[in-house]
């Protein structure tokens, strides 16, 4: 069994494998999504713990139950279920594995503006229930990018009374979402922005076009979320495009429409946060599980209805005899 991604779904997935005795191969390309951050949040137990420290902590647990890490990129796969092949760092090493967890996350593509990268994940956000509660009562910018920013205009004013939206490549409100805005004391900037001024990871303003600046403490933007569909594809899925991105579409254990792949975390959930990822990766890994179970079955029926032969005595002899069957 072979586990793509070593986030918080994939090593859940890989527990739930490696404790139902199942031997389990996790490949990670240590792309965590949420590294940038200082805490994960919302995860029961471990409020505001260090991503990174978090994974390291789900490292050791499957690496208890007698799962194997691998570091490096999976480049390539092919193959049907009982007989995948995944090429790991452009086939430098090769995995053979009867079924396959895609855990592989998503990429956040981030509008076009200076200083966006430089501090996302610290005080340039997207979350509300992520990392609003960092930023509360601050002076908050949310970019338009689409429809979506009136949603984060809503959520970001519970936590501040200081929102600014700046309508940037979103649409021009209706006259009802006006009526919200005022209501919400929601000022509205029209020009485009140009770029936010940081100092380091820290937003210290808004520069919109005309050269005019907002302060601000935060910002909240809208990225698009790109799972990480390659390898789907390359098994002969197909990734579906959404409103907010792209994913592989499964059921709630992850099971997709190609037999033997299933996916966990942000690649068939872009929504998830950490705890929820984590949770379908454990669904995932027991219906790979029972997947395998059902197959093992299968195959020693049709073993047991097999026509005796003189290799089944053969293989019968050696069983109960030993060595006495030579006499000895």
């Amino acid at each position: 069994m072979v586990v793509v991604g070593g986030g918080a779904a994939g090593l859940a997935a890989a527990i739930a494998l490696a404790r139902s005795r199942r031997t389990v191969i996790v490949v990670d390309a240590g792309q965590s999504r949420n590294a940038p951050a200082a805490g994960a949040h919302n995860v029961l137990g471990h409020e505001g713990i260090p991503p990174l420290e978090l994974l390291a902590r789900g490292r050791a647990e499957a690496e208890a139950y007698g799962m194997r890490i691998l570091n490096g990129l999976v480049t390539g796969a092919s193959g049907v279920a009982d007989d995948f092949t995944l090429e790991i760092d452009g086939g430098v090493t090769r995995l053979t594995a009867r079924r396959v967890i895609l855990a592989t996350g998503l990429v956040d593509d981030l509008p076009d503006v200076p200083g966006v990268a430089e501090a996302w994940g610290h005080s340039v956000l997207h979350c509300p229930f992520c990392h609003g509660w960092e930023v509360r009562d601050q002076r908050i910018a949310v970019i338009g990018r689409n429809e979506n920013a009136m949603h984060q205009v809503l959520l970001f004013s519970q936590l501040s009374d200081d929102v600014t939206l700046f309508l940037h490549d979103a649409p021009e409100p209706s006259d009802e979402q006006w009526e919200q805005l005022a209501a919400l004391g929601v000022r509205v900037v029209t020009p485009r922005v140009k770029r936010l001024v940081v100092d380091g990871a820290q937003v210290r303003a808004v520069e919109v076009d005309g050269g005019r600046s907002f302060e601000m403490d935060a910002v909240v933007v809208a990225p698009v979320f790109l799972a990480r569909t390659e390898l789907f594809e390359a098994l002969g899925g197909e990734r579906t495009l959404t409103p907010f991105g792209a994913q592989v579409d499964a059921d709630p254990r992850g099971v997709t429409a190609v037999p033997g792949v299933f996916v966990a975390g942000n690649t068939g959930q872009p929504m998830a946060m950490v705890a929820a990822a984590a949770a379908s990766g454990v669904m995932a890994g027991a219906a790979a599980h029972g997947d395998l179970a059902a197959a093992d079955l299968a195959r020693a029926v049709a073993q047991r209805a097999q026509p005796f032969s003189s290799a089944m005595e053969r293989k019968v002899t050696e069983a109960v005899l030993g060595d006495r069957r030579h006499g000895i």
